[in-house]
């Protein structure tokens, strides 16, 4: 029997194999979710990609329960000396502290608001939410501040947050995003083995547009060979369900997330591993990534090409918005603090 690999972080000094030493493989230990508590200094990050529709992020979370294969935030965990693997999906951070910080940096003198971006690297809505409320304080810090706020994620989790989401949504303070990858639930569950079905994702926009709150349907990642023949029936079903705008992205392989994707590819969809990987690699210049501005979201050449005119012309059927909702900026405001000084006129 070949000795099975745990793939580690390309900063690693180690690697960990199991080896057959004679006796036989025994069956691994169920592996338990382990959180870390980390108090953070910042809380918002910013970037100036062009890629991108926005300058600032928060992170509530390190690592993500729903253990989708292709997570392009994967290679993150490797500058904690940590797995993009296994310990991505179980060694989480919290940073319980993320509340208070947001609100310290918002008040900072000369402070001009901008939407906050959620959900851009690991989902603010895994399961750990639950009991950690980090992002629901969040957002509570938000609306008091009356800051625009845009939310990405693939948890059904969000519904607990639509009372605070409906009454933003009323100041044109709040957009939220549902990824949908794929409507097969089979395939679902191998590719995002914790994530909600397609049908609660689903279901989850209709309850969001619902208490009035705009929703975009993220088909992303649209995976090649694998994924994108269904993107417009992914953006019909959402638009049936509530949505009125969409976005979609190609697959992107950053670092490590390559060989765990090719790896799984040959264990949960063998017959179709080669082609996969061969219309990946036409639409990344012949590799498995090309991380260009302006190329790493939507690829090149022929393949990708044809899936970005097949996504025009079915927004333009169905009537979803690209842009989406423009969010209202001019209402950010410092709410007073106990034991403030008024100001006398």
């Amino acid at each position: 029997m070949e000795p099975s690999k745990t793939p580690s972080g390309r900063f690693s000094t180690r690697e960990e194999f199991a080896v057959d030493d004679g006796w036989g493989f025994e069956d691994a230990p169920a592996v338990r979710t382990e959180l870390r508590v980390e108090q953070a200094r910042r809380i918002i990050s910013r970037n100036s990609s062009p890629d991108l529709s926005f300058d600032r992020s928060v992170n509530p979370y390190r690592g993500c329960e729903h253990g989708c294969v292709y997570c392009f935030a994967r290679p993150s965990h490797a500058y904690l000396d940590l797995s993009p693997g296994l310990d991505f999906e179980t060694k989480l951070t919290a940073k319980p502290n993320a509340p208070d910080r947001l609100a310290h940096e918002l008040r900072v003198k000369g402070y001009i608001a901008a939407p906050m971006a959620f959900g851009t690297n690991t989902d603010p809505y895994q399961p750990v939410e639950l009991r950690q409320k980090i992002m629901r304080g969040c957002l509570e810090v938000l609306r008091d501040f009356r800051h625009p706020v845009m939310v990405t994620t693939k948890g059904a989790l969000i519904e607990r947050d639509i009372d605070i989401l409906g009454e933003m949504a009323q100041f044109d303070l709040v957009s939220v995003g549902i990824s949908v990858t794929t409507l097969d639930a089979n395939l679902c569950r191998k590719m995002e083995p914790r994530a909600p079905s397609p049908a609660r994702r689903l279901r989850t926009i209709e309850r969001l547009a619902n208490a009035g709150i705009p929703v975009r349907v993220l088909a992303s990642p649209m995976i090649p060979g694998l994924t994108d023949h269904e993107l417009e029936t992914i953006l019909e079903q959402a638009r049936d369900a509530g949505a009125t705008a969409s976005s979609w992205v190609l697959l992107r392989l950053p670092f490590e997330v390559a060989d765990l994707f090719k790896d799984w590819l040959d264990e949960a969809v063998p017959g179709q591993a080669t082609k996969v990987m061969a219309r990946v690699r036409e639409s990344h210049g012949g590799k498995d990534y090309d991380s260009k501005w302006f190329k790493r979201m939507r690829g090149e050449g022929l393949y990708a090409q044809m899936i970005g005119q097949r996504y025009k012309v079915a927004v333009r059927r169905l009537g979803l918005s690209e842009a989406g909702p423009k969010l209202d900026c001019s209402l950010f405001r410092v709410p007073e603090r106990p034991g403030d000084q008024l100001e006398l006129f």
